[in-house]
């Protein structure tokens, strides 16, 4: 239960040693080889939101079945041979980081790293290109989890709050003036949910075929979340796809989308493309709140000059520009090619975006602090 409410902590959930404790009495008053009924117990006791509803129930999936896959396969080791520990195939593995909420800040347990078993066999450190057609579906709902996660970031600053479990010594101690010494009262705090303005620019051209469905999902599944989301795709050309996202079928969005986009895994003019977003689109979208992120390759046959002249405008006017390239995630990868080595010196977060890990770590680099 422990290790369970640090999951729960790590994707912004209100979990504490309270809600434990609640959470274990309300396990004895059900009958614990009843899925459903420890399910409804804890999903009662360890969620405060409604938002928190789909997170929960899909960590409980993941986590509780893990477990259990994780002790079968011990038990099964321990008969073969009793002083080796069961470990289940390494492609079942799925990494879950609980992170820090803040950079530079540790959680109350610091920072863990808890390995958890999927049954669909979903790694978070497995290269999208590498997913079969039938894992698709959960990779999807992991990549929901992710962007929810990102777009609900806990800021530094705090707000007032009547229920919470972080107190406000300051209002505290002002509000107990009547009581001479004693503390009476308790006035309580809560972080502010950040919501940073964010301008998506994902490249669906041909070479980017592999990796462009996966972005769209998490380009979906983040607009759908934060809601101050802007999104554009581009090939030869730009395309702004906003309210293609608003609906919320990912597959009809998808569908629809490379139904209309003409230039849909076509050629790659990334400078072109940037330079008609800055005409039409820039001063009313971008400025020093606003966090833009380009999901590309770098592979470009436009005209290099035309690319560095759009990057250097958008560095000018944006918070922040930060690059994924899918191809990062290999160790070999060099950005030599011209359009990338021509953006660089125009971005402030050069990243990978290959797999699911490399989204989580997205987390970091989405403030405009």
């Amino acid at each position: 239960m422990l290790q369970f409410g640090r999951l729960l902590r790590s994707y912004d959930m209100l979990v504490t040693p309270s809600e434990i404790f609640d959470g274990l009495r309300a396990l004895e008053s059900v009958d614990l080889n009843d899925r459903s009924e420890v399910q409804l117990a804890l999903r009662t006791t360890l969620t405060s939101k409604l938002e928190d509803l789909p997170v929960f129930d899909q960590l409980f999936e993941l986590f509780w079945r893990s477990l259990s896959a994780e002790q079968q396969a011990g038990d099964e080791d321990a008969l073969v041979n009793p002083n080796q520990e069961g470990e289940p195939d390494a492609q079942q593995k799925m990494q879950v980081r609980l992170e820090a909420k803040e950079d530079g800040e540790e959680s109350e347990e610091g920072e863990e790293e808890l390995a958890l078993y999927s049954p669909v066999e979903v790694a978070t450190e497995k290269d999208f290109s590498a997913f079969q057609a039938d894992e698709m579906a959960e990779i999807a709902r992991v990549i929901l989890i992710i962007a929810k996660r990102l777009a609900t970031r806990e800021s530094r600053r705090t707000r007032t709050a009547s229920k919470s479990h972080l107190i406000d010594p300051r209002r505290t101690m002002r509000r107990n003036l009547k009581y001479g010494d004693t503390i009476i009262e308790l006035a309580r705090k809560t972080k502010k949910i950040r919501k940073p303005r964010i301008v998506l620019i994902c490249d669906v051209s041909r070479s980017m075929d592999t990796y462009s469905r996966f972005l769209l999902q998490f380009i979906h599944a983040f607009q759908n979340s934060l809601g101050r989301v802007e999104s554009f795709v581009f090939s030869t050309s730009l395309t702004r796809v906003t309210d293609y996202f608003k609906n919320e079928d990912i597959g009809e969005a998808l569908d629809r989308i490379a139904r209309e986009v003409h230039d849909w895994s076509g050629g790659t003019r990334i400078g072109q493309s940037l330079r008609t977003f800055n005409q039409e689109y820039g001063r009313k979208l971008v400025d020093h709140n606003t966090i833009v992120l380009i999901l590309s390759d770098g592979l470009d046959t436009g005209d290099a000059e035309v690319l560095g002249d759009a990057m250097e405008e958008l560095a000018e006017r944006a918070c922040k520009v930060i690059w994924l390239n899918p191809l990062l995630g290999s160790q070999d990868y060099r950005p030599l090619a011209r359009g990338m080595s021509t953006a660089l010196p125009h971005v402030d977060v050069f990243a990978p975006a290959h797999n699911v890990a490399s989204l989580q770590e997205l987390s970091r680099h989405l403030t405009t602090g």
